[in-house]
């Protein structure tokens, strides 16, 4: 028995009964997900078990649908430039300054190789961390001294299932990824977690405090952002 859903963020779900299976196991493909499922197991449950996991689920399907990285591969966003070129010489070679990087490709390359995607891909998020260190933190630091809105320390990471995090300490924690979003949506994240640090959850006084930090556009900015995803 099978059951075919479609949803808005992650696609197809093939949904199976397995009757030796003891529990639920959710596998991403690039056809869809694939969910099999034990005997007695009801959609509701199905349904809940997705949205539980549907942060590691959306990151699994973006890695599905990666675009390959190849001469025709480009990021031209608003920090962070990035571009591949053909060269003459037998290895690659990567020269990068602030806000922009250069790989010239040897002629020839196999770039359908999958451990050479996963270099480049290396590659590129590795600048994307050192950009990120040297452009996030100042524009945090003048929001929090412009808006009154202290942390306690802030740090790059990788993350690929959030753009942001703030702790109960005041910690924040920013995704290098930002580094591909328009400075507007930037900075609208970094708003959005400086708030955290006054009001912790996603309550009527925290919308309330970001709508005036983004001049009534909070709701606009969040659902524009979704148009976006960490990674590349």
């Amino acid at each position: 028995m099978e059951n075919v859903l479609e949803d808005k963020e992650l696609g197809r779900l093939l949904i199976k009964v397995n009757p030796r299976a003891r529990h639920m196991t959710f596998r991403t493909r690039e056809d869809a997900i694939h969910i099999s499922i034990p005997l007695g197991v009801t959609l509701a449950e199905v349904k809940n078990a997705l949205e539980e996991l549907r942060p590691r689920l959306r990151v699994a399907r973006q890695k599905c649908n990666r675009p390959l990285i190849d001469l025709d591969f480009r990021i031209d966003a608003e920090y962070f430039k990035l571009s591949l070129v053909s060269g003459q010489g037998e290895r690659f070679l990567s020269r990068s300054e602030l806000g922009t990087m250069r790989i010239i490709c040897p002629p020839g390359a196999n770039f359908a190789d999958e451990q050479l995607q996963a270099w480049l891909r290396k590659v590129i998020e590795e600048a994307l961390r050192r950009n990120a260190k040297i452009v996030l933190p100042p524009v945090l630091y003048a929001f929090s001294q412009v808006y009154n809105l202290p942390y306690q320390g802030v740090k790059i990471t990788s993350s690929g299932s959030r753009w942001g995090s703030c702790s109960a300490r005041g910690n924040i924690n920013l995704s290098y990824y930002l580094m591909l979003l328009p400075k507007h949506l930037i900075d609208y994240v970094l708003l959005h977690e400086l708030v955290h640090t006054r009001e912790m959850n996603h309550g009527e006084r925290f919308w309330a405090l970001l709508d005036e930090l983004t001049e009534g556009k909070a709701l606009a900015l969040r659902k524009e952002l979704k148009e976006y995803r960490t990674e590349f």
